[in-house]
């Protein structure tokens, strides 16, 4: 009997070979791309999975309370783990974690500038990074141990086993002692690291971190085994009341603990300072999609085989009047649809085969063939069983209704309510199309603002190099010798990178101030000519000048900070900032200096022209940017021999503060592109089929008169009234979706109406682009061929 259904099924595929492609190529193709987006998820939700103690590590955040209202952040007192670890006797293991940062090592004449941070001796006994030379308890426990990766044990020193007990040059004023070689960090690591020093070098080198008013690096905590998260997390709340005096009525912090596993998805804060949201919404976003262009392929199938009921009446007569109960018919026509379902799965592996180099280029990913996992095989064979069983259900309980009476007669014909359904189902699969569509137009519209914003200074032509080694004491030469080369107008210094100021201050204080009221400040230090190379703009007073000795005291603040101090005239007015007293000078017009994400904040620039610390910042000239580069690079050989150089340009920096929104901007216009065409396949079919039930009809109308624009508006009209539909009932969906995304913007495109004129003539010409072929090679079809067998 299963030999028969199949011997059936195949010459059913072969007789039909058009709408075979047109059925198996569509859900090919939605197949394809939604195993594609399932391993992108997947690769997300693993992200920190692996760590063997994963349910007991946790992050301590930080919750403020100012200006009243609630800010949550991962930064924390440079002392805090060793002081729950004595403290919290449910903490097992604590570690701080400092800040990520590229840092030069030296052996003999080889010199690497890799990437890593610092940690506590408990770092490797609370997470699963395997270790190939020495152990946990060893890793981290002196002030001079070093951990570092297979990666690079091997290019210093050939292999792990030989850089054991082996020393290095730590940006070129200490040495390090191996103390453990780790295996490189894995992929689906949410941080990443090819060396880790002990955390004592982190408090010396960042006496600010003792301080427990001061936060900045990150705590991380492994609970004992009986510990109940809830209550520690109830337990710790109030912690910081006992070490930080500088709380009052007007500040106040609390603490909070966070899965580990759950930072990379789960990083953004709600405005009550607990974490909500980040990249889990990516995840749901694509989840979504992924369910929508299988549901487009799906419909496809279900619309054309409906279609095409009529071919197989006859079939489905005869097979019930010599006993086929319609049991066995829904069982046969599932069955199809399945076989059929599995070998569009075997075209679809082909494509990821070659789509997954591309996609992991453009999601920034390393995702590997999943084929040797055998979860992949399992969980693509449910897929394909659900995918079958939905595209199939349908077109087997239709064709299993047919009376074999009827049938038989010859009387055989599509009833309302099936027109209907393949009609909703159109609708449904075009306004799927249209919702990617709006959101394709609103992306990308969104990524080109981002692009495109005026941020309030001149971001192209601006690199920065750190300042490390010998180029802190040599800063003065360097910029001397800096301007006197051709292609560079304008060199300085700042703390921080110039597109992300990330240092913030409440100990400030001003004539007037209410003393009920603490305000959040950024701040940063900067150096001579700063406002000129960023190319800022003065609303009042100056700039920093060595005409004014006094300077060196002084403050300049932005239009934002003006608003919050509430000075009327705000130069020469008093201020102080971590009990330093000073006077204004100058007050920058508004710039972004952060993410588009937030608001622009508060900010004091204070002058320190000789700091030891943030970058150097030079602005080159126009077109001559690659002559500045190689001059610089044999300046900063000269001055700074131990350290590689290294730059960064400002604008391309900028960009990456947005690749989630470039991702995303990329895939949803090719997820667009997929799930119009698939849509546009199950129109050919259908337009196909129109012409062919209605080839008689036609032949009459050409034979009384009827021109072929008539004919061509005829068979055309119900498709695009289908598409107009579509639009209606979808559009609004796409704008509260869309609405909804840019919310997370505090600075954002809007969505006009334009965006829904331009996505509803897509539509339609899309959909007359792709019916127009058969409709008019109907319209021009002889008349006599259609009619003669009358």
């Amino acid at each position: 009997m299963i030999k028969n259904y199949l011997k059936i099924a195949w010459r059913n595929l072969w007789r039909n070979k058009f709408f075979s492609i047109i059925n198996i190529s569509g859900l090919a193709l939605g197949m394809a791309c939604s195993i594609l987006i399932i391993l992108w998820v997947q690769n997300e939700l693993s992200i920190d999975s692996f760590h063997k103690n994963g349910s007991r590590l946790f992050a301590v955040y930080e919750r403020q309370y100012y200006d009243n209202k609630a800010v949550g952040q991962y930064a924390t007192p440079g002392v805090l783990a060793n002081e729950l670890k004595k403290v919290i006797p449910e903490v097992e293991y604590a570690s701080n974690f400092g800040f990520s940062n590229d840092a030069t090592f030296q052996l003999g004449d080889k010199i690497l500038k890799l990437n890593g941070s610092s940690a506590d001796s408990d770092y490797f006994k609370m997470f699963t990074y395997p270790l190939l030379e020495g152990t946990a308890k060893s890793a981290l426990n002196t002030p001079v141990s070093m951990a570092i990766s297979r990666k690079m044990a091997e290019e210093f020193f050939g292999s792990a086993h030989a850089a054991m007990g082996k020393s290095l040059r730590y940006q070129n004023n200490k040495n390090f002692t191996i103390t453990a070689v780790f295996e490189n960090v894995p992929e689906n690591s949410g941080t990443k690291f090819d060396y880790l020093i002990n955390w004592t070098n982190f408090l010396k080198e960042n006496d600010w971190a003792k301080q427990w008013g001061n936060n900045g690096p990150t705590t991380f905590v492994m609970l004992r085994a009986n510990a109940n998260p809830v209550l520690v997390d109830k337990k710790i709340k109030l912690f910081l009341d006992t070490y930080n005096k500088e709380q009052s009525k007007a500040f106040r912090e609390q603490l909070g603990l966070q899965k580990f596993g759950d930072i990379y998805l789960h990083s953004d804060f709600d405005s009550s300072g607990h974490p909500d949201g980040g990249r889990i919404e990516y995840v749901h976003l694509f989840s979504i999609v992924a369910v929508f262009i299988l549901l487009i392929a799906c419909i496809n199938f279900m619309n054309l085989t409906t279609a095409r009921s009529v071919k197989r009446a006859r079939e489905i007569g005869v097979r019930k009047v010599v006993g086929a109960v319609r049991g066995v018919l829904i069982q046969q026509f599932m069955g199809e649809a399945i076989v059929l379902t599995f070998m569009a799965v075997a075209i679809a592996i082909i494509l990821i085969l070659v789509l997954l180099p591309v996609f992991n280029s453009v999601t920034q990913k390393q995702i590997a063939y999943p084929f040797a996992q055998l979860d992949f095989w399992l969980g693509l064979f449910g897929l394909t069983l659900i995918t079958g069983l939905i595209s199939g259900s349908y077109p087997a309980l239709f064709l299993s209704s047919f009376n074999p009476v009827k049938v038989l007669k010859g009387a055989v014909k599509l009833s309302t309510g099936s027109t209907w359904f393949r009609q909703s189902l159109v609708v449904l699969q075009f306004g799927l199309s249209v919702v990617l569509i709006i959101s394709t137009i609103v992306v990308s519209k969104q990524v080109d603002y981002i692009q495109n914003k005026n941020l309030g200074y001149d971001r192209e032509n601006l690199i920065y190099i750190p300042l490390e080694g010998d180029l802190p004491a040599k800063y003065a030469i360097f910029k001397d010798e800096a301007l006197k080369m051709p292609g560079i107008l304008q060199v300085t210094r700042l703390s921080d990178a110039p597109i992300n100021f990330g240092s913030s201050t409440g100990g400030v204080n001003w004539d007037g101030k209410d003393p009920n009221v603490n305000i959040e400040f950024t701040q940063i230090s900067v150096g001579y000519d700063f406002t000129k190379t960023m190319k800022l703009q003065m609303a009042y007073g100056r700039d920093f000048s060595r005409d004014f000795a006094t300077d060196t005291s002084g403050y300049m603040i932005n239009e934002t900070a003006l608003k919050r101090i509430k000075y009327a005239d705000p130069i020469g007015k008093p201020f102080t900032m971590w009990g330093k007293k000073g006077t204004i000078v100058g007050v920058l017009k508004d710039f972004h200096f952060s993410s588009l994400h937030s608001p622009i904040q508060p900010l004091i620039i204070r002058l320190r022209d000789k700091e030891v610390y943030g970058n150097l910042l030079i602005r080159t000239q126009a077109g001559k940017t690659k002559q500045a580069i190689s001059t610089l690079e044999k300046l900063c050989k000269e001055l700074n021999p131990n350290f590689t150089f290294t730059y960064a340009f400002t604008d391309e920096e900028y960009q990456k503060l947005y690749n989630n929104e470039q991702v995303v901007g990329k895939l949803s216009k090719a997820f667009a592109f997929l799930a119009i065409f698939i849509s546009c396949l199950g129109l050919l079919g259908l337009a196909m089929f129109t012409a062919e039930q209605r080839v008689k009809e036609i032949g009459i109308r050409k034979v009384l008169g009827a021109s072929v624009t008539s004919l061509f508006t005829l068979l055309s009209k119900e498709f695009v009234v289908l598409v107009l539909v579509a639009l209606g009932l979808f559009s609004p969906m796409a704008w509260y979706g869309m609405h909804v995304w840019l919310k997370g913007y505090t600075y954002h495109t809007s969505i006009d109406w334009w965006v829904f004129a331009l996505s509803a003539l897509l539509a339609i010409m899309i959909a007359l682009i792709t019916v127009s072929l058969q409709s008019v090679k109907a319209a021009l079809m002889n008349p006599v061929k259609s009619l003669r067998s009358e």
